[in-house]
């Protein structure tokens, strides 16, 4: 008996024995990441919980930012690793798809700084841009930090099998994604209607799976799960008092499916982490630590039912390369597609790389933001894949539609005064590379631009530019006086000039890397300066008929013909806060003919360079350092290219020169030479408080008396606050002057056109 009771023993041991590790073995685990925009980073909370108890997780199934949190915790990252990735991103840039200015020609730099508002224009109708962004800067991210999986087509191969969802939008339909290129399939879950633009895989228009399944847990439990732990950040619908965005609303439409489908799928998840997440938004990614933080609460709440499921021998570590920008590639073999009207070597010039040179992500990314800047694609996407032991680049572009736009600006100065500007700009007007771009700017002075290029990049492009701008400005007489032969006696201080400048150019153009530019052409300029203030008077010795015409007094009406060549280099990071980079641009123009108002036209020449740099000093406090110079060469009398300094501005009309301390249009001179230097310290994000100073010596013949390089005749301080608004930068700028006791008050609003 006692035998018999020995081996049941054994054998009931060992059935014991044997069931529980089986049951371990068998014991699958998925994990279910709900959508929720900025909410979704409570993940990252609940992931370093669930990791502190030792779970391994077996299948990941997530929507949105789920999807995105998920698959790269499938990827191998850890949950300290997605925090360090998180917390180091600017989630601004990405969402708005803000581009680096050096991405830029100097065309689409120009337009980018003019224009406050661009809406696609067919058919002679205004419409709305499918979205805020096309997404651009954050499948760059995925496509870097997945690089380690790049080429796991089947998801169920990643180191933790993972799927996400995304809604066809032309059919409503839930679309399962567990297959294909990862970086694509997560953009395309996160495509949230409205914030994004639809994703296009496999011949389906894609937006966010949330529409339709904000929870897949069905899904995972397909996978093979047994246990699901389930993160949910999603919101219940709101009262009308909580809807106060548009973003909130569009969120609440979605919520309607999928808030009565989670009442049925909290009950099926096993361990069911809800973050108190309700005081957040979808755009919050600036509370990073306080999301993450309730991740973590609430996983910690389900802590002892989490220990439950570890693993005896704890979760098995995976250790993932993180690549960082600077990293190579070694790309053997680029393939474009989706370019129909675009050649091979257009999209080759934007990348800025030949497959051979081993490009690091930054440079493919800076490529690949080259030839989002243009705005001629709608989507581009990117694959980098191995195939036959050569890793394969597939740029696959999708191209905008839209050839034709409206866009918007208004401006305030103390120059022009108000005006607003429309611009229509049609691209593809007569051949497939051209743009077309006019202004008509509206307001206390009547203004217009017509612009037509050919961008060719690299190669010689052509351009013709055709611009009339007019202002009025009441100024010291005897400026005019010392300038011009006015035959006028008695006492007379100052006089309302107007001065018209109607410019025409033909040009060609070449352009290395968007940064540095080479231009040669031929300008004709129309240009007057006239005032009312004197008419014709008794204290007028002898006018001349053809001086005054109608009740004004010409001092000059001239059209004059010339060649030009420029040189140009921009690699400032912001045109009116530059923070770091160079800048150069110089001008030579030979004047050739005119129809010689004043009897006196000689041929002769003008010269003009500026060169600047920026660069930070320590935390947000900055320097832009620049120096300035022109002279005219010849005997000719012609003073109408003098240059002549004073006032704040963007804009340069003729040959008006900026400075500090001084009103516009007060330092006349044939040559100058000019020094600033700004501190600028950006207090809070996009606010700024500036310190200015600037001096200069500016008279006749400066270079040939060499009184350039004399101690400055002239200086001025300024002091001044800008903000960088919709609009274009709103800048208050107190100026004065130590010389003359002059004060000015400076202030402009939108961007300067």
């Amino acid at each position: 008996m006692k035998q018999v009771g020995l081996i049941f023993c054994m054998l009931f041991s060992s059935a014991f024995l044997w069931g529980q590790t089986a049951s371990e073995k068998d014991l699958k685990i998925g994990l279910v990441l709900s959508g929720g925009g900025a909410k979704g980073m409570a993940h990252i909370g609940a992931l370093k919980v669930i990791e502190e108890a030792g779970i391994q997780i077996d299948y990941i199934g997530g929507t949105s930012m789920g999807a995105i949190v998920g698959s790269l915790y499938a990827a191998g990252y850890s949950a300290v690793e997605l925090d360090s990735v998180f917390r180091t991103t600017n989630f601004t840039n990405l969402i708005e798809d803000n581009l680096p200015r050096n991405a830029k020609t100097f065309y689409e730099k120009e337009d980018s700084e003019r224009y406050s508002i661009t809406l696609p224009f067919n058919n002679f109708k205004v419409s709305v841009p499918p979205a805020l962004s096309g997404g651009q800067n954050v499948y760059n991210e995925l496509v870097r930090l997945l690089y380690p999986v790049k080429d796991i087509e089947d998801f169920s191969k990643l180191p933790i099998p993972f799927l996400c969802i995304a809604t066809d939008v032309e059919t409503g339909k839930e679309v399962l994604l567990n297959r294909g290129y990862l970086p694509e399939a997560v953009m395309a879950s996160g495509a949230l209607p409205s914030l994004f633009s639809p994703a296009l895989i496999d011949d389906q228009v894609l937006i966010d799976g949330g529409v339709v399944n904000n929870y897949p847990i069905a899904e995972v439990k397909k996978m093979g799960a047994d246990i699901i732990i389930g993160v949910d950040v999603q919101h219940g619908l709101k009262d009308r008092e909580a809807l106060l965005s548009a973003t909130e609303i569009l969120l609440q439409i979605n919520n309607y499916r999928t808030a009565l489908d989670m009442e049925e799928k909290s009950q099926l998840t096993d361990v069911y982490i809800k973050p108190d997440i309700t005081d957040f938004s979808v755009i919050d990614f600036n509370l990073f630590e306080s999301i993450v933080g309730k991740g973590e609460e609430a996983a910690r709440e389900k802590f002892e039912e989490l220990k439950k499921l570890a693993e005896p021998g704890g979760r098995k570590e995976f250790h993932v390369k993180m690549y960082k920008p600077e990293d190579q590639l070694d790309v053997d073999r680029l393939t474009i597609t989706g370019s129909d009207n675009y050649s091979r070597g257009y999209v080759k010039g934007k990348l800025r790389f030949e497959p051979d040179e081993s490009p690091t992500f930054n440079e493919l990314k800076q490529g690949v933001s080259n030839l989002s800047a243009t705005g001629n694609f709608q989507t581009i996407h990117y694959n980098l894949l191995t195939n036959d032991s050569e890793q394969e680049l597939t740029i696959k572009l999708v191209e905008n539609k839209n050839k034709t736009f409206l866009r918007l600006g208004a401006h305030y100065d103390n120059l022009f005064k108000t005006g607003a500007i429309i611009n229509l700009t049609r691209k593809n007007l007569v051949t497939r590379d051209d743009v077309t771009s006019f202004d008509f700017i509206i307001g206390d002075n009547i203004r217009y631009n017509l612009q037509y290029y050919v961008d060719k990049g690299s190669y010689w492009s052509f351009g013709i530019n055709s611009s009339f701008k007019e202002t009025a400005k009441e100024i010291d007489f005897e400026l005019i006086r010392g300038n011009y032969e006015v035959p006028i006696t008695g006492n007379l201080n100052t006089i309302n000039l107007d001065l018209t400048d109607f410019t025409n150019q033909v040009y060609v153009e070449t352009v290395l890397r968007e940064e540095f530019a080479f231009r040669l052409g031929m300008e004709h300029k129309l240009l007057k300066l006239s005032t009312r203030t004197l008419g014709v008077n008794n204290d007028m010795e002898n006018p001349d008929s053809f001086r005054v015409q109608d009740g004004r007094t010409f001092f000059e009406k001239s059209d004059f013909y010339s060649v030009f060549g420029g040189l140009r280099l921009d690699t400032y990071d912001d045109r009116y806060f530059p923070s770091k980079g160079l800048y150069f641009d110089g001008d030579f123009h030979l004047y050739l003919f005119s129809s010689d108002f004043n009897k006196n036209f000689k041929e002769f020449s003008v010269a003009q360079a500026k060169m600047g740099s920026a660069f930070p000093i320590f935390g947000p406090l900055t320097l832009n350092v620049e120096a300035e110079g022109g002279f005219k060469l010849g005997t000719s009398n012609v003073t109408s290219f003098d240059f002549v300094l004073g006032g704040y501005g963007a804009t340069q009309v003729n040959n008006l020169i900026p400075f500090f301390g001084y009103d516009f249009i007060s330092l006349p001179g044939n040559s100058f030479v000019k020094s600033m230097g700004r501190l600028d310290l950006e207090f809070a994000p996009k606010n700024h408080l500036m310190f200015t100073a600037n001096f200069a010596n500016v008279d006749d013949d400066l270079f040939r008396t060499g009184e350039w390089f004399t101690l400055p005749d002239y200086s001025g301080y300024g002091v001044g606050y800008g903000w960088e608004s919709f609009l274009g930068p709103l800048q208050v700028h107190y100026s004065w002057s130590p010389e003359g006791k002059n004060s000015n008050f400076f202030f402009s609003l939108g961007y300067w056109f």
